[in-house]
């Protein structure tokens, strides 16, 4: 009984551990430890698997070329905040958007867009929102829900708008395109900023006195003044997306190399825009290690969990509950839904994506569907279904990701309890994106079927 178990304790005994607050590639990498002790003292597994738990690790992360692309994206985002780019192009949208009711976090959520496609650093961009926008719209008289909401939501897009490391992450486990992975989520990552936006016109039109806007009309100084900002915080970051996801759709390069391209650019911008000095560049460097060495140490726990999982029978453990639960498709892609969901109230997206997908993957691909999804479709369907259920982690308390990021750049500026109330709606937002792309596939796999078929 013991030995048909393995799986099941193996996971909840990392759930447990999890929670102790210990760091979560350690707890991966101790329990990998403890269970393949515990396989070869009952006889599981032998000493002669214990080397291929090695060789999954070096052939699936250390030579694999897929994952150069996330030091690269990290390296572009974080030269991209070095350039001041941002300040200039928050400063000509909120110029442009001062008479319309919102306007300024109108003008955050479009910024928090374009840093989205440009960077995809949750942590960069939520901090540089704040400490650009958030003293300004309190200054202004907005809320301090709205302002905390608005920033928090909009400076997490990047974890789903291409390219986002989180997609190459999956397009790796999933072992599918990556390129058509970041077409996927294109649509619906600019829907959900859409839906931002809706939001905070209708909230701010209702109710004027969360988003006070400006009466007087622009001065011609300030006309000069918005087409220099527009023109120097909107053209390069343009010109630096183009170049990325269009080499990629071009078939020029692979999201491998189209990392290489964005990496170089941003490196160019901050040297035209003269912010890169060799402090500032001690900087960048010191920062984009610091977080490539987190995210690849989560990465070495989490293989060996997963190798291990599977050499003691948990595909076939959890495909066994799931025939015995007779939940049928669309239940059980609900209930994995919902785990994802009630995971992000205290897990990171990296601990969710490296413990659940190689374990639920599989399952899924089983599951049919009938006419709602294509079969060859359904990984990717599914992909971006996770990617917005976990657009919610960040937000969600206790451990919301983004909200730590915007209180401890925000310091006395507002409270936590400003920055939940603020949140909820826009969690109720990611709810209502997810539930659209669950009913209409298409709304995901239009634009990739269209361009790689």
């Amino acid at each position: 009984m013991l030995v048909d178990l393995l799986p099941a304790l193996m996971f909840v005994t990392l759930v447990l551990f999890i929670f102790s607050g210990l760091p979560v590639a350690v707890v991966l990498g101790g329990v990998s430890l403890f269970f393949a002790l515990l396989g070869l003292a009952l006889g599981e597994i032998r000493l002669a698997h214990l080397p291929l738990v090695v060789n999954r690790i070096f052939s699936g992360i250390v030579a694999n070329p897929v994952m150069v692309a996330v030091p690269m994206f990290v390296l572009m985002g974080t030269l991209l905040e070095k350039s001041g780019i941002a300040e200039d192009l928050l400063d000509g949208l909120q110029i442009l958007m001062r008479r319309v009711p919102g306007g300024l976090a109108i003008a955050v959520t479009m910024m928090g867009t374009i840093l989205a496609a440009s960077t995809g650093i949750i942590g960069a961009s939520v901090a540089m929102l704040t400490l650009l926008a958030l003293p300004m719209m309190l200054r202004s008289g907005y809320a301090p829900s709205l302002a905390t909401g608005t920033i928090a939501a909009s400076g997490t897009l990047g974890i789903l708008i291409p390219p986002s490391i989180m997609l190459v992450i999956m397009g790796d486990l999933l072992t599918i395109s990556v390129g058509k992975l970041f077409m996927a989520a294109l649509v619906p990552g600019l829907m959900l900023s859409v839906l931002y936006l809706l939001y905070i016109v209708t909230a701010s039109f209702l109710k004027p006195q969360l988003a006070p806007r400006a009466s007087t009309p622009l001065t011609a100084e300030e006309r000069r003044l918005l087409w220099v900002k527009l023109g120097g915080g909107l053209v390069p970051p343009s010109l630096l997306i183009g170049l990325v996801l269009g080499s990629i759709l071009g078939g020029w390069a692979t999201p491998t190399e189209a990392s290489g391209v964005g990496a170089l650019g941003a490196l160019v911008l901050a040297l035209v825009r003269r912010r890169l000095d060799f402090k500032a560049l001690n900087d960048v460097l010191s920062r984009s290690l610091d977080t490539v060495s987190m995210i690849f140490f989560i990465f070495v726990g989490a293989t060996a969990f997963s190798y291990l999982f599977r050499r003691f029978g948990g595909e076939h453990f959890v495909l066994s509950l799931v025939d015995q639960t007779a939940l049928g498709p669309w239940g059980v892609l609900a209930v994995l839904m919902l785990l994802i969901f009630l995971l992000g109230f205290f897990f990171d997206w990296i601990e969710i994506t490296l413990i659940i997908l190689p374990i639920f993957a599989p399952i899924v691909g089983a599951l049919d569907f009938g006419t709602h999804v294509a079969p060859r479709d359904a990984v990717y369907w599914f992909a971006i279904l996770v990617a917005l259920n976990l657009q919610t982690s960040f937000l969600t308390p206790p451990f919301g990701f983004a909200l730590f990021y915007l209180k401890g750049t925000a310091r006395k500026l507002v409270t936590l309890k400003q920055i939940y109330r603020g949140i909820v709606p826009f969690v109720l937002l990611q709810g209502l994106a997810l539930g659209l792309v669950l009913a209409f596939p298409k709304v995901a796999l239009w634009l990739p079927n269209l361009l790689f078929d």
